[in-house]
């Protein structure tokens, strides 16, 4: 038997509302927890949406994987006394039952289950002609198609109400975060779907505690709609995520820290002077695209070469050389190496298909 549930007003209010801001346990651990939680989260005014983790796919068996459905009743008498909407993690048809049984508000997908469509497909089958909003958390590994692929067999069954998590993917490399952001691949997700609310979950992004700020307020400024940050009354001796966790009280001051910033101002003189800055760029950019269509065209003509004198492709000595130069100039012109890194990376990789082509033609 399917479940059923409307969206209430005071569960509309917070969804619509800007910026949205979700706190709780990584894990419901137990009643006491999972009800003070929520007390002082409500205390600091700071929190529309109460999250916990009721069912936990972890990476390893023997890990703590939550208390399961009977920490539902929990959420809901928290819910009662606080007045806050509830939200929690659902990976299969039968947790999304369970979920709606015990009114929770919202339901998200977490980043294991959006990397399987038979999973996904899962979660929507049982979401058919249920009214309930749904968030979808970025896939482990870094694919839009899987993600964009989530959000469709969602929106199929009827779901309206749909919003994004970016909580970062897993890279190979990978040291200063838990979760690398890959900024680029939000902001493109954000570019495909304009009208699908966004937020940040710097919590999985940073895996500790003491850079939550930095990578909240980054979000903010790339115009994220919210966030989602894990909250514990006693975060060193949390059951999951121990590191990642901060008090409500710690989650209130962040919040309150933060600069939030507008998207747009009415000025006439803030509009023109930002137009002739955005000309400028404009212009920049089209010189840029010309020569790079200048430096490939160099480079098939290298190619010929190459194949006519069977010669290899890839060239290491030269390939390090180029970088060398690279990191040295772009030194001098203040760009980070991670950027001169990325650009030259892309470069080459294009040059090489080129001369692949060629080689083979």
């Amino acid at each position: 038997m399917q479940a059923t549930q409307t969206v209430n007003e005071k569960v509309q209010a917070a969804w619509n509302k800007r910026p949205l801001v979700i706190s709780g346990p990584c894990s419901a651990e137990t009643e006491e927890q999972v009800i003070e939680t929520a007390r002082r989260l409500a205390a600091t005014g700071k929190v529309d949406m109460l999250r916990a983790g009721i069912w936990k796919p972890r990476t390893k068996p023997g890990m703590f994987e939550g208390v399961g459905a009977k920490g539902l009743p929990w959420l809901q008498q928290a819910k009662k006394l606080t007045g806050l909407p509830t939200t929690v993690e659902v990976a299969t048809g039968k947790q999304v039952e369970d979920a709606l049984t015990f009114d929770v508000d919202v339901l998200w997908i977490g980043a294991r289950t959006t990397v399987n469509p038979f999973s996904v497909q899962e979660v929507a089958d049982a979401l058919r002609g249920v009214d309930v909003p749904v968030l979808i958390k970025n896939p482990i590994n870094p694919d839009l198609e899987l993600w964009s692929g989530a959000v469709e067999r969602i929106a199929r069954v009827g779901v309206k109400q749909i919003g994004l998590i970016h909580r970062g993917f897993s890279a190979y490399g990978n040291t200063e975060y838990r979760n690398a952001p890959m900024w680029h691949l939000a902001i493109e997700m954000k570019r495909r779907n304009p009208s699908i609310m966004i937020i940040n979950d710097p919590s999985h992004i940073c895996g500790r505690r003491d850079i939550l700020m930095d990578v909240a307020q980054k979000a903010i400024d790339l115009d994220f709609d919210g966030l989602m940050i894990e909250s514990h009354i006693d975060p060193d001796k949390a059951w999951s995520d121990a590191k990642q966790q901060v008090t409500p009280e710690a989650l209130g001051e962040m919040i309150s820290s933060i600069k939030w910033r507008k998207e747009d101002v009415p000025s006439d003189e803030f509009h023109s002077a930002l137009e002739k800055l955005r000309q400028q760029i404009n212009h920049l950019d089209d010189e840029l695209m010309d020569l790079l269509g200048q430096r490939m065209k160099i480079a098939e003509k290298i190619g010929e070469y190459k194949k006519n004198n069977s010669v290899t492709i890839l060239q290491t000595n030269r390939w390090n050389s180029i970088l060398e130069r690279a990191f040295a100039k772009g030194e001098k012109l203040g760009l980070s190496k991670e950027f001169i890194t990325k650009y030259f990376d892309a470069v080459h990789m294009e040059s090489i298909n080129k001369q692949n082509r060629i080689m083979n033609s």
